[in-house]
């Protein structure tokens, strides 16, 4: 029951329901999910581990804010990470890849206005299956494991700082690149890609000035 819950919260966390500075409680959470403690608290300490939660000492457990830091040590890693993968799979430009990716693409086109978790949701999707792919299931995992400030970042600025049709748009180029089998250029719509939050963040964080520290 612990790492159940601890998935709920940290999709909570990382989708804005439970915003940047609130206060949550083991007791609170045992109440709400009828559950014992014990697994809240394994949650609690999965959760304080990926710096989705901070316990101050005298009083009490809060969502974290957002470190800029944080979100730009994550993306530059999965840059190192991301932009390796995609090499390897434009050297094999795949056909039965590149299906799936242009269905995924099409779904995103397809996607409701204002509908952030499916559209994110099938943006997860084009990157993992990049990455399974390749054959890099552990480093896809360390992604998922960092990725979760980005994503933060993402939910609170969906359509704002960066527009869904622009997102499609590098997209398309990422799987046009994959399919001429130019790992350069592949390589190289990744890094825009990924790059694309240094120019957003500070927009998101001046927008919303009270869910982000510094440091």
């Amino acid at each position: 029951m612990g790492a159940q819950l601890h998935r709920i919260l940290r999709t909570a966390i990382i989708e804005g329901d439970l915003v940047p500075g609130q206060a949550i409680s083991e007791i609170e959470m045992s109440k709400r999910f009828s559950i014992s403690r014990q697994p809240v608290r394994e949650a609690f300490i999965k959760l304080g581990e990926e710096r989705l939660i901070e316990v101050l000492p005298q009083r009490g457990t809060y969502v974290r804010k957002i470190s800029v830091k944080g979100v730009l040590d994550a993306r530059h890693l999965r840059e190192i990470i991301e932009v390796s993968i995609v090499r390897e799979v434009a050297l094999k430009h795949d056909a039965s890849l590149i299906k799936v990716l242009r269905h995924l693409i099409v779904k995103q086109q397809k996607t409701k206005p204002g509908d952030s978790r499916s559209f994110l949701a099938l943006d997860e999707d084009l990157h993992r299956a990049i990455a399974l792919h390749a054959g890099r299931e552990y480093a896809w995992r360390v992604t998922e494991g960092i990725r979760a400030q980005m994503d933060r970042v993402r939910f609170l600025s969906f359509d704002f700082a960066t527009p869904t049709s622009q997102l499609v748009c590098e997209h398309t180029a990422l799987v046009d690149a994959i399919e001429s089998g130019d790992a350069d250029l592949a390589a190289q719509c990744m890094e825009q890609h990924l790059r694309g939050i240094l120019s957003s963040l500070p927009l998101i964080a001046e927008h919303y000035p009270e869910h982000f520290v510094d440091d």
